[in-house]
């Protein structure tokens, strides 16, 4: 979630993801009546219940196992959101370890210099005839609902395409997130996280072509199916979503090998 397109401030957020938000503290902070607000960040991708009196992100009461998440990775012609766009965009949505639904679509663009056709395999000629941006993010935007975002370093994807829906008239995107990176970096180990290396030495998508939307979506699924797996034996109190949030960016990260063991079995391999 981007903070800054959210009305509320830091103390609130987290008070919605944990003990709750009373209504004497949600009503001054918005610049419109209650309902209206909900109903407005529901339609956003943000749920929020309303318990006990207090209010919190549905996810504080979701399981792991019913959560719906979605796994996204764009590819863009560029890294700046004024002047470059996205040009393909994989998603997938998880529910209790199975993949229920796909979305996956290239967009037409008019410009994608050597360089990112060089990295992505994707050349204007590819896009001529694929829908154009407000099309596909509409799509996407019903697709994603309200999921948890799940995205390997969430935050340029997830900025990416909020930012991007704001420029075709959309609002931003308010939905929770995990960044599969992070939550890697708690529950495996490795000498790097960067999600080809994670595939290498792991395995995780044996038809893999790096820096394809939906190819990377569905690497990034087995890491993040691999994560949850091993939580299990880390003996944490981790059970609902809104747990696994947290846990993503505040427990303690795995200490990293000093040397990188998929290089030393390629030279034991050299040597056989």
């Amino acid at each position: 979630m981007l903070a800054k397109d959210f009305q509320l401030d830091t103390k609130s957020i987290h008070k919605l993801a944990s003990k709750g938000l009373c209504i004497d503290n949600l009503k001054p902070q918005l610049n419109d009546d209650l309902d209206f607000s909900l109903e407005l960040w529901h339609s956003q991708g943000l749920e929020i219940v309303k318990q006990h009196g207090y209010f919190y992100f549905a996810t504080r009461f979701m399981s792991i196992k019913d959560a719906e998440f979605c796994i996204v990775d764009i590819e863009t012609n560029g890294s700046k959101i004024d002047k470059h766009q996205i040009i393909e965009i994989g998603a997938v949505k998880v529910r209790d370890g199975v993949i229920i639904d796909k979305f996956e679509s290239l967009v037409y663009c008019r410009e994608i210099n050597k360089h990112i056709t060089e990295i992505t395999g994707i050349s204007v000629e590819d896009t001529k005839n694929a829908p154009n941006l407000k099309k596909v993010l509409y799509e996407f935007k019903s697709f994603l609902g309200n999921a948890i975002f799940v995205a390997h370093d969430v935050k340029f994807d997830y900025k990416f395409i909020s930012l991007s829906m704001q420029k075709i008239g959309l609002e931003p995107l308010l939905n929770r997130s995990i960044c599969s990176l992070a939550l890697a970096e708690r529950t495996i180990e490795s000498y790097r996280y960067a999600l080809s290396y994670l595939n290498d030495s792991l395995h995780l998508n044996p038809n893999a072509t790096h820096h394809r939307a939906m190819s990377d979506v569905i690497t990034t699924y087995g890491l993040f199916m691999l994560s949850l797996h091993n939580l299990k034996s880390l003996d944490k109190d981790v059970k609902t979503a809104e747990d696994l949030i947290k846990f993503s960016k505040e427990a303690k990260r795995f200490k990293r090998p000093k040397f990188d063991p998929l290089m030393e079995s390629q030279e034991e391999e050299k040597e056989e």
